[in-house]
């Protein structure tokens, strides 16, 4: 079976709410999502999430990305998923001139990636959870289901109290917390956080390149009286060489971002030893197949690994990181699935948000399992180009 057709669209997505860290402030995003249709008209969608100030993409810059790499040439016909998997994860985009940590095509690479497995996941009945069995045996850890993190932004004062309180309420067991965002007092934040939301609370922090080198170390060691359990991306990654002096410095686990967008990246934090664990996002990092490959490096060199997510997935990507997190073991906390709780549209026809305590279900229809509402994407789209066919 061969791909017929592939839609690159540019959707804007309202966010419920303000959200803020020390590098941003978003009240909507645009995203990337890929149509593709298989000659027998079976249908896939695939998401990407680009961030100029992460892999350095935009929108336009993946759908142009797209126009002119050669697709037609390297997707051949599959008849088995299998075949389907090993074509797919041999797909390149063109070079980006100046990329040198080969990440710039990154969200490109993901929304395309998901269209095709999600096509041929359906066409060939299996769900996407299956990828890792067939790809990474040495990480595939089947779970019956998933549980979420929580997270804590912006909010400070009452608000920091009564958010710590309800993720205690609802028995959440993993928060995240911002940090670094300038005029917040980020010790008199943990304290309250850390005393509303209990002891038993997995505790940690991102500071989202917020300190410079010379100040991260202190800003480390008077948050860690609450019990951190990893500080994420203490420092710009223009200066992540600076990490291996910082971990010396403090006790709690250093976790890459924004410094950790593809293997070129991993293997610099192994050969410079930058950090304790990997902050794995499928769109940062190029799609399932690819996280997945981060994962196995990871294992290989002792490090650990968390599944984030981006600012304003839709159900595509909540799919795609169920799917991700129910199979792959060893990771230390997951983000993600926060659908109803913070799009206006989240393109799917069914809820993927996480329930009580930040658990959700594994999903077992073939392909991601998200059913896409055309009505919906034709609301949000803005931009429209097609790739093939």
């Amino acid at each position: 079976m061969k791909v017929a057709e592939l839609t690159a669209l540019c959707v804007r997505i309202p966010l419920k709410r303000a959200i803020q860290h020390a590098s941003h402030v978003r009240t909507e995003t645009d995203n990337l999502v890929v149509r593709c249709i298989l000659a027998d008209g079976t249908e896939g969608f695939g998401e990407g999430v680009p961030r100029e100030y992460v892999t350095g993409e935009s929108v336009d810059s993946a759908i142009d990305l797209l126009k002119k790499s050669d697709l037609a040439g390297q997707l051949k016909a599959c008849e088995d998923f299998a075949k389907a998997v090993a074509m797919i994860e041999r797909v390149r985009l063109a070079p980006v001139a100046g990329d040198d940590r080969a990440c710039q095509g990154n969200a490109a690479r993901c929304a395309l990636e998901l269209a095709l497995l999600d096509a041929y996941g359906r066409k060939y009945y299996e769900p996407l959870s299956q990828v890792t069995k067939m790809l990474a045996p040495d990480i595939y850890e089947p779970k019956a289901r998933v549980r979420y993190s929580g997270v804590i932004t912006s909010a400070t004062g009452n608000q920091a109290r009564l958010a710590a309180l309800l993720m205690r309420v609802y028995r959440f067991a993993h928060l995240k917390v911002k940090v670094g965002i300038e005029a917040h007092d980020d010790v008199a934040r943990l304290r309250t956080i850390r005393s509303w939301a209990g002891r038993k609370m997995d505790l940690r922090v991102d500071a989202n390149e917020a300190w410079k080198p010379q100040d991260a170390a202190a800003r480390i060691l008077e948050l860690e009286p609450y019990r951190l359990s990893a500080v994420e991306q203490p420092v710009p990654h223009d200066d992540a060489g600076a990490l291996k002096e910082i971990r010396r410095q403090v006790h709690t686990p250093i976790l890459l971002d924004e410094s950790l967008c593809g293997m070129k990246d991993a293997e610099r934090a192994v050969d410079e030893e930058l950090c304790d664990s990997f902050n794995i996002r499928l769109s940062k990092c190029g799609g399932f197949i690819p996280s997945l490959r981060l994962v196995q490096f990871a294992k290989q060199h002792n490090l650990t690994c968390q599944l984030g997510c981006q600012v304003g997935e839709t159900a595509i990507l909540s799919a795609a990181g169920r799917h991700f997190a129910a199979t792959v073991g060893g990771l230390r906390a997951v983000e993600g699935s926060y659908d109803r709780r913070l799009v206006r549209e989240p393109l799917g026809t069914e809820d993927l948000t996480f329930g009580f305590g930040g658990w959700a279900p594994i999903l077992v229809s073939t392909g991601h399992g998200a059913v896409i509402d055309p009505a919906a994407l034709e609301r949000v789209t803005i931009r429209k180009e097609a790739l093939l066919g």
